[in-house]
């Protein structure tokens, strides 16, 4: 068994900025990343980001993991980022099992550890949704972005928030045909400067729609879409039928926190923060002393929060290890104001009364 200092798990931007906060701390830092390269969802984000300085305003999100990576980099073996290494178990004694590579199993006994695992796809039920050629948006993002492979021809995009807005847009630069963009909801979740971007280049966005049925025998050939009610339900006669090869679905994520409730972390399901999430102090620290949680796996952000998230987190852990560094409470407060003006305004109303609810 091996035993560590600080184990981060997740090499997200929550991940990643936690582990740099640490060890510029004094930590010595362990993460864990299932993929065969760090950076989370920033490797396949190709947009560049909103916010401040702090969060790397005006960068698109693959150079910004290449900044955060460049960091870790100085820190030398302070900080060491396993690759290919999926956290399976977390059980009572701060032990995490992990599946390297997909055949080497082994235990690591952490002294604290920070859990940023980001979060999952939520999916939409409709007949023949399993057809081959029906995605989620970040395995759309991840083939075109990481791999370089068309998706496919022609595609229609169900969601009209920032993600499903922002990967129609990549879409488009890439060649492929975006024949509609569709929202159940009556109005669009994505800002508008990104659904402008679509205006411009001719892409309906159909706001009060949903999916009917795909259409298909061994690939998806058809998607039949129809018009709802304000209760969300399907309106006959509405139907139109688009011939695509593809379709897109990007209607939310979800928190990806089972380690933390495995291993025994208090949960409640805040709608706000869309799911399930653990309860935490204001410095990111679980019911459970020693460990934290940052990024998605707290609640659904934006990137830009779950930095600060990630570097809040990071800094108290390494003080609950005894690192505390002399600028200590100025960096924390620093971290807590970025997160209070990331989430200020009516846009952050919602995330604002979540973090009330799940509040130690």
């Amino acid at each position: 068994m091996r035993e560590v200092e600080l184990l981060v798990i997740g090499s997200g931007p929550a991940g990643l900025c936690a582990a740099i906060s640490a060890a510029s701390s004094g930590a010595k830092v362990l993460v864990l990343e299932r993929n065969f390269k760090p950076g989370g969802q920033l490797i396949k984000q190709t947009h560049m980001f909103f916010g401040s300085e702090s969060q790397y305003a005006s960068h698109r999100g693959v150079d910004i993991a290449d900044i955060l990576l460049s960091k870790i980099r100085e820190y030398g073996d302070q900080i060491e980022i396993m690759l290919n290494a999926t956290a399976v178990g977390f059980y009572e004694d701060n032990v995490v099992t992990v599946l390297k590579d997909e055949k080497e199993y082994f235990k690591i006994k952490a002294r604290s550890i920070l859990c940023a695992t980001g979060a999952y796809e939520k999916s939409l039920a409709f007949p023949n949704n399993d057809l081959p050629g029906i995605y989620g948006a970040g395995a759309v993002q991840t083939l075109m972005n990481v791999y370089g492979i068309r998706p496919g021809d022609r595609v229609l995009m169900v969601g009209a928030g920032n993600i499903g807005v922002i990967v129609s847009y990549q879409l488009l630069q890439a060649g492929i045909q975006v024949v509609a963009v569709l929202d159940a909801a009556p109005r669009i979740g994505a800002y508008l400067v990104h659904a402008s971007k679509l205006a411009r280049m001719g892409v309906p966005i159909l706001t009060s729609h949903t999916v009917k049925e795909a259409i298909g025998t061994d690939c998806l050939e058809a998607a039949v879409v129809c018009e709802v009610d304000d209760r969300f339900q399907p309106i006959p006669g509405t139907e139109k039928r688009y011939d695509v090869d593809v379709m897109c679905i990007s209607v939310g994520l979800s928190p990806l926190n089972e380690l933390l409730a495995m291993r025994g972390v208090e949960m409640k399901y805040v709608p706000q923060l869309s799911g399930y999430v653990p309860l935490r102090t204001e410095y990111c620290e679980t019911s459970i002393p020693g460990i934290f949680v940052a990024g998605d796996a707290s609640g659904i952000e934006e990137a830009s929060s779950a930095m600060a998230e990630g570097y809040l987190a990071g800094l108290c852990a390494a003080a609950g290890l005894g690192h505390v560094p002399a600028d200590f409470e100025q960096r924390k407060q620093t971290y807590l104001k970025q997160l209070e003006d990331l989430r200020s305004g009516p846009v952050g109303d919602r995330i604002r009364a979540g973090m009330k609810i799940s509040q130690l």
